[in-house]
C-alpha cells in the first residue's frame, strides 16, 4: 500500500463561533482546502506553521511528540479547528509541523468521523457500513 491523500477543508472553529454569534459574517470565516497524508499511525491533525498562520489558529498548548525517525520535539497545539471531508465533520486541536511540512489526518479525526483507508482504492472513503451518519461507539 503506498501513502494515501486526501483533500479536506479545515476551518477556525472560533470563527465558526462567531458567526453563530453574530458577530462575525460567513464570508469572513476563515477556511482552507488542503491535500493532507492520511496517515493512521499518527493520532491527531497535524498542520504545518503557514496553515496555522493562514487559518489564525491559536495556541492552547505545547506538548512533547515523536516524530517517525524515533526523535522527540516540543509542538504547538492549536486550535480548535473543524475538518469537514465529504459528508463528515468534527472538531480537534492541531500539532503544528515545522515549516511547510505536508499536513497529516490522524487516526483521532478518522475515528470521530468516521471514515476509513481503502487500501485497494488508494483512497479516504466514508465508513460504507454506515454512509450517511457518522457512527460512534459509546462503549
Amino acid at each position: 500500500m503506498g501513502l494515501i491523500y486526501s483533500d479536506i477543508e479545515l476551518i477556525n472553529s472560533d470563527d465558526l463561533a462567531l458567526v453563530r454569534r453574530g458577530y462575525l459574517k460567513e464570508n469572513e470565516v476563515r477556511k482552507m482546502k488542503v491535500n493532507a497524508l492520511v496517515d493512521s499511525g499518527a493520532m491527531m491533525l497535524s498542520v504545518n506553521e503557514t496553515i496555522k498562520v493562514q487559518l489564525g489558529l491559536s495556541i492552547l498548548d505545547r506538548q512533547m511528540g515523536e516524530l517517525a525517525d524515533g526523535s522527540k520535539q516540543s509542538f504547538e497545539i492549536v486550535g480548535p479547528v473543524d475538518i469537514r471531508f465529504a459528508n463528515r465533520q468534527t472538531t480537534v486541536r492541531a500539532v503544528v509541523l515545522p515549516g511547510d511540512t505536508e499536513p497529516l489526518l490522524g487516526s483521532i479525526p478518522m475515528e470521530d468521523m468516521d471514515v476509513l483507508i481503502d487500501p485497494r482504492g488508494q483512497r479516504l472513503i466514508v465508513n460504507p457500513s454506515n454512509p450517511y451518519l457518522a457512527k460512534k461507539s459509546l462503549k
